[in-house]
């Protein structure tokens, strides 16, 4: 359980400069369920294996669910990213793997819509998770890997502040395949724009 006390009632939207990050709701399932269609091939590569009822209304209950649970057991914290203006669902992020005590940790994972990608809205929204993670839970440390080809997912983490730590061998299954991811991480002061430099 969050210790915290603004835990005790709903998480508000957090607010980026292009993005709203809220939680998901029943009501989200097919804007969902309709965009990571569209985008499997696109997120296919980068993610678990898909499951042949990934997309089902039963599968999306169960997934709702798992969030709930995370969230009231203060290990997770699930996002919708909705581009600011028009509204629209464009992808998702997690921060998990929530520690306090002795290691004020967590963990960022993510994803976006295809015909989204390349457009800066990850970026935002890493960065209004990372300060929501650093002011208002009080983390210190946060984390997220990426795998060694995925060119995109390392810019944003770089453009976010992120810098990178080292590689994990054969970290994730991903695809179905175990996949070396590198380490990024972002502590709670460093400098803005502190990210790795090609």
């Amino acid at each position: 359980m969050f210790a915290l006390p603004f835990f005790r009632r709903d998480l508000p939207a957090l607010k980026g400069d292009r993005v709203t990050l809220r939680v998901p709701l029943t009501n989200d399932y097919r804007e969902w369920s309709v965009l990571r269609g569209e985008s499997r091939a696109f997120l296919e590569p980068w993610e678990p294996r898909w499951n042949p009822d990934e997309l089902d209304r039963t599968a999306w209950r169960h997934r709702l669910s798992r969030y709930r649970e995370d969230y009231a057991q203060g290990t997770a914290i699930a996002f919708f990213i909705f581009e600011k203006g028009n509204g629209k669902l464009v992808g998702g992020i997690t921060l998990g793997n929530i520690r306090h005590g002795v290691a004020q940790s967590g963990h960022i994972g993510y994803w976006i819509g295809e015909r989204y990608s390349g457009r800066g809205l990850m970026t935002d929204a890493v960065k209004v998770v990372t300060r929501f993670a650093f002011d208002t839970l009080r983390l210190h440390r946060i984390e997220a890997a990426c795998i060694p080809d995925n060119a995109r997912s390392i810019r944003v983490l770089e453009k976010a502040g992120f810098r990178r730590e080292g590689l994990l061998r054969s970290y994730l299954r991903i695809n179905g395949i175990w996949q070396d991811h590198y380490l990024y991480a972002r502590i709670e002061d460093d400098p803005p724009g502190a990210g790795t430099k090609d």
